[in-house]
């Protein structure tokens, strides 16, 4: 049933209802689930980032899963290093005769692995940077222009993604750069599409579950361990405006609903985002995410016999 494809994403918009559906198609493929969640390879950042360890046990199975609590709170995890563990996860499992099934909504994430971006390892230069941010977005845009062919746009979308390409491209000239070797992967990737109104309602009824589970507590565990709170701010979402409530910036009525707010705001974003994914060629195959489960994943095997 497998042989045509090497693995299978299952990705969509928060609160979609991924995981239940990757652990179920695991448990039907002997497969092994591999998350592509920017959040959840933080130990401790639970309740915020949805990680919900029952979710992985199916008619009394407890179906592995990787990448998953791998990095500290106060770390900056990036998609070179997202990359270079997937695949490390994915080889092992394909020499073990394992299916891997991939996990997530965190575009990039699920981006690279499909289309097997060829990553440089750059490290900060706090020199460079200092240098730049006292020049003008026109300025950057010519230093970036003279350093290299202006294929990619993104580079201009802000201050800090020109500052950070003309520091990429600074340190590939002056040294070698570690580029990543990913190979070409071919994924069924499977979308789970949850009508607009419905999902703005799981949302908010998934926060308020996580914030009456103790999601509050939760980030002050994280800080008074010593992580910055500037770095919480930075993992954005619930980590960021819970940090804004507990260091007073925000009452906690404002805190909440302006996390809705952001909430649904980044579901519209991950739909763009996918979106952009199948204008560039990805084809997803959209799964209505209110369909029973058992009907959901024999679609999928279906689609995996084609």
């Amino acid at each position: 049933m497998t042989d045509n494809y090497d693995l299978v994403m299952v990705t969509g918009p928060t609160a979609s209802g991924k995981t239940s559906l990757a652990v179920s198609i695991a448990h039907r493929l002997n497969g092994e689930i591999i998350s592509a969640d920017s959040r959840q390879v933080y130990r401790g950042m639970d309740i915020g980032t949805g990680k919900d360890y029952d979710d992985y046990i199916i008619d009394g199975f407890s179906i592995p899963f990787h990448l998953i609590d791998i990095a500290e709170p106060g770390y900056k995890y990036n998609v070179f290093e997202y990359q270079r563990d997937f695949f490390r996860v994915y080889k092992s499992l394909k020499e073990r005769n394992i299916f891997p099934v991939v996990c997530g909504g965190s575009g990039m994430y699920v981006d690279s692995i499909i289309k097997g971006y060829k990553m440089v390892e750059v490290p900060p230069d706090t020199g460079l940077r200092s240098r730049l941010e006292k020049k003008t977005m026109e300025e950057l845009t010519g230093i970036l222009a003279a350093l290299k062919s202006m294929h990619n746009t993104t580079d201009l979308d802000s201050k800090k993604r020109l500052i950070r390409a003309i520091e990429i491209e600074h340190f590939s000239k002056n040294r070698k750069a570690h580029k990543s070797n990913m190979p070409r992967i071919n994924s069924l990737v499977i979308g789970i599409m949850i009508e607009r109104d419905k999902r703005r309602q799981m949302i908010s009824q998934r926060l308020r579950q996580r914030l009456e589970s103790g999601m509050v507590e939760e980030v002050k565990r994280i800080i008074d361990s010593g992580v910055d709170p500037e770095i919480m701010i930075y993992y954005g979402l619930e980590y960021k405006y819970i940090t804004l409530y507990l260091t007073r910036r925000l009452t906690y009525d404002k805190m909440i609903s302006d996390l809705e707010i952001a909430i649904h705001q980044f579901a519209k974003r991950q739909m763009t985002w996918f979106r952009g994914m199948e204008k560039k060629g990805t084809k997803i195959h959209w799964i209505d995410g209110e369909l029973p489960m058992s009907e959901k994943v024999e679609r999928v095997l279906d689609l995996l016999k084609t």
